[in-house]
């Protein structure tokens, strides 16, 4: 018997060519190739290479870290736009923290621009001035701050004095309530001055300043030759401190206070 030969291949179902047999080039132009398969040598999958993950712009991380603590003033702003600009160069991440910072020192700067322009125009003078006599003396108690406090006027503050050292005015609260001297009163101030201007001299110095004016003639002054102070006053002074002085604050204010508790009456020669 013989085998009969095979019969020509034919169009496939709806007229889809089928592979040729023993290598015979396929319909990919491949021998041999499988309908649906790619070409030799290329992936069947497409994307599986593994994404690099973009890295945070490291000036925007600075800046908003620097607008959080109040930093220099216009550092974080500058450095905010600075990292925008790098980050739409280099394909980035951080446009939120640099956004953050711009928004968030930006404001600060604007409080601070409201609250000197207000001071500036004697908006927020409160009654102190209203309250001294011809003299310059209060006339009656008044809520106030340190920065209201002139020579000659006894206040009141909630700090403890038994709980500081003589050369540290950095535990001071800023509030105070200042009393005429014959009612009773934790200090009472007997010179006021203020420091050159420029940048901070650092603490250390302004100590030293603080301690040599107010231990000079400025307390024997005050207190006149005949005048008889007790023993258990002790000299105090309130200092500009770095985040302060940022603000416009130079005023250096000398006074004495008994720690053990409040005194009645002034120091002062006069007795008044």
């Amino acid at each position: 018997m013989s085998i009969p030969p095979q019969p020509p291949s034919s169009p496939g179902p709806y007229g889809q060519p089928q592979p040729g047999p023993y290598g015979q080039q396929g319909p990919y132009g491949q021998p041999g190739q499988q309908p649906g398969q790619p070409p030799y040598g290329q992936s069947g999958q497409q994307g599986w290479y593994p994404q690099q993950s973009q890295k945070t712009n490291p000036l925007a991380i600075v800046a908003f870290v620097m607008s959080i603590v109040c930093a220099i003033p216009l550092v974080p702003l500058i450095l905010g736009f600075v990292a925008l600009s790098q980050i739409k160069s280099r394909g980035e991440k951080g446009k939120g923290l640099a956004i953050a910072a711009i928004v968030i020192h930006g404001a600060t700067i604007a409080f601070y621009g409201i609250f000197i322009a207000l001071g500036l125009s004697g908006a927020l003078d409160d009654d102190t001035t209203k309250k001294r006599d011809t003299g310059g003396q209060v006339t009656a108690p008044v809520a106030g701050g340190v920065s209201d406090i002139k020579a000659g006027d006894c206040f009141n503050t909630s700090d403890d004095l038994s709980k500081y050292n003589a050369e540290d005015g950095s535990q001071a609260a800023l509030s105070v309530r200042i009393v005429p001297c014959d009612q009773p009163h934790k200090g009472e101030a007997y010179s006021v001055f203020d420091l050159e201007g420029g940048l901070y001299p650092g603490e250390e110095k302004v100590v030293s300043i603080a301690e040599e004016k107010c231990g000079g003639t400025a307390l024997t002054t005050y207190l006149g030759k005949d005048a008889k102070v007790s023993d258990k006053l002790e000299v105090y002074y309130y200092y500009p401190q770095a985040t302060t002085w940022i603000r416009g604050d130079r005023e250096v204010t000398c006074f004495v206070g008994d720690p053990s508790g409040p005194t009645t009456g002034s120091i002062r020669a006069a007795g008044s």
